[in-house]
């Protein structure tokens, strides 16, 4: 996979506020972008997050649906979480791998990292392809605040669900989705 374009640095001139929430950070910052322009814009900061798309060995897709506060509503996704202070993502996602799903894998393809929101926020997602999944007999205990089932699916049922209108679409899992497919050539 090539690079990722190099970044464009803003010059900070100044924030003017920041609120600190679980696992993030908003800011209000006055800054100069690359162009000249000066601006007041807000921002999300994010320690960043892994995704995975768990294919178990007979070529089930492995998603979760998973109730979040925020929409008020189930999304069928893939399992993902953020990444704690300096941690690796391919580590951080083994760990959410056995704890939202109940899996291990012993395959693992980088799939790229993704930008879900980069109007408004720094937030980068690795994703990861994982394969030769094996159930975990007592999978570790998931967050308190995680309402979840998981959801076995073959891959055309998982489009279909995508495509009807039914689902509500959850960009991370649909992107990741899209990388997956490409590198296991099922167009």
């Amino acid at each position: 996979m090539p690079p990722l374009p190099a970044p464009e640095p803003f010059e900070l001139l100044d924030t003017v506020e920041a609120v600190d929430a679980r696992k993030l950070r908003f800011e209000s910052n006055r800054i100069q972008l690359p162009m000249g322009v000066k601006a007041t814009f807000g921002m999300i900061r994010h320690p960043g997050a892994s995704l995975a798309v768990p294919i178990t060995n007979d070529g089930q897709v492995v998603l979760l649906r998973q109730y979040r506060f925020a929409v008020q509503a189930r999304l069928l996704e893939f399992p993902a979480g953020t990444l704690e202070e300096g941690e690796d993502p391919l580590e951080s996602m083994e760990r959410e791998l056995g704890e939202e799903a109940g899996y291990r894998a012993a395959q693992w393809d980088v799939l790229s990292p993704m930008l879900p929101c980069p109007g408004y926020s720094d937030e980068v997602i690795h994703c990861f392809l994982a394969r030769q999944l094996t159930p975990l007999e007592n999978p570790p205990a998931g967050d308190d605040d995680e309402d979840l089932e998981v959801v076995l699916m073959s891959p055309a049922q998982l489009d279909a669900a995508w495509a009807s209108g039914d689902e509500w679409l959850d960009g991370k899992s649909v992107t990741a989705w899209f990388r997956a497919k490409q590198l296991l050539g099922l167009g």
